[in-house]
């Protein structure tokens, strides 16, 4: 699944494309990436013809497009979907689930496909709210000081506790939050509810750049070591940003169809079976909520 990073590339690739620019068209391919869509509040085609897009916004995985009047365009990748944008008359996109036609005042017409391969993602319109500490909702690039939609927050992700690289992050508020968890570390990494945009292999890798084992008790975490944790968690992020995300597979890709490739910088995550790079002793793979943890044994020795 697309984690922070593969969801943060593509808001920065749709912002300067989509914002200001008008929905002109809407074709629905397949309903079922409509799942998410409230169809008492209006049709997904009627909700959106016409309006414009303010910006390109996200919050740990999701990733909205502000249309004005309380409501946005809420876009979730799920397992396997991506955003494309192409020029109208592009050859078709297998797997094409959905189709915008855009008009922007300086690029012209365009189309944005969402393309899902398990079609576990969808899009939706969904009404904003305030946001609970009126701060901005979420990342959006430079704020806007009159721009009334930063602080409102689609109610489809206003139970997602904010990202680590969100400006309006706590750092204190989660060291809080994580003293009081008695699961286990990589647990608490993937709880959306206390810290957002963080799944298997960015909690690997985090984990082990700071040497904890994963099913370490969270609240066993002295504060220099939750602080350690943290700062890793981030490095770890704007890495995998720089290079573009983590592409195993056609699944994730930009907007422009192209894959990250911080793949090769990992140094847990499906390295079972290699010498660790600190010491030398082989990087294991235990079984983990149906999914894997890949960990030095030791270098992440269990306390």
């Amino acid at each position: 699944m697309p984690e922070l990073p593969e969801v943060e590339v593509v808001r920065a690739g749709l912002q300067p494309a989509v914002t200001d620019a008008i929905v002109t068209g809407v074709e629905i391919f397949d309903e079922r990436s409509l799942r998410r869509h409230d169809p008492a509040s209006g049709s997904f085609a009627e909700q959106l013809t016409g309006r414009r897009i303010l910006a390109a916004v996200r919050r740990g995985k999701f990733l909205w497009l502000p249309l004005g009047s309380g409501r946005a365009l809420v876009i979730h990748l799920g397992m396997s979907g991506q955003v494309l944008l192409r020029r109208p008359g592009a050859a078709l996109d297998r797997m094409l689930r959905i189709r915008l036609t855009l008009e922007h005042p300086t690029h012209g017409e365009l189309w944005v496909n969402f393309v899902d391969q398990r079609i576990f993602g969808s899009m939706a319109v969904d009404v904003m709210g305030p946001t609970r500490d009126a701060l901005p909702a979420g990342y959006s690039g430079e704020l806007q000081a009159d721009a009334a939609w930063q602080h409102r927050i689609p109610s489809q992700v206003a139970h997602i506790a904010r990202d680590p690289i969100d400006p309006s992050f706590s750092s204190s508020a989660f060291f809080a939050a994580l003293a009081r968890k008695n699961t286990g570390i990589k647990r608490a990494l993937l709880d959306q509810n206390l810290i957002s945009g963080i799944g298997n292999i960015y909690a690997d890798e985090a984990l082990f750049a700071a040497r904890i084992h994963f099913e370490q008790p969270a609240a066993s975490l002295s504060s220099a070591k939750a602080t350690v944790l943290l700062a890793a968690v981030r490095t770890i992020l704007h890495r995998a940003l720089a290079e573009g995300g983590t592409s195993f597979d056609a699944q994730y890709v930009n907007v422009n169809g192209q894959s990250g490739y911080f793949a090769h910088s990992l140094e847990a995550y499906g390295r079972q079976g290699t010498p660790c790079s600190r010491c030398g002793t082989l990087i294991v793979r235990e079984q983990f909520m149906n999914r894997g943890s890949h960990f030095c044994p030791r270098c992440q020795r269990l306390r």
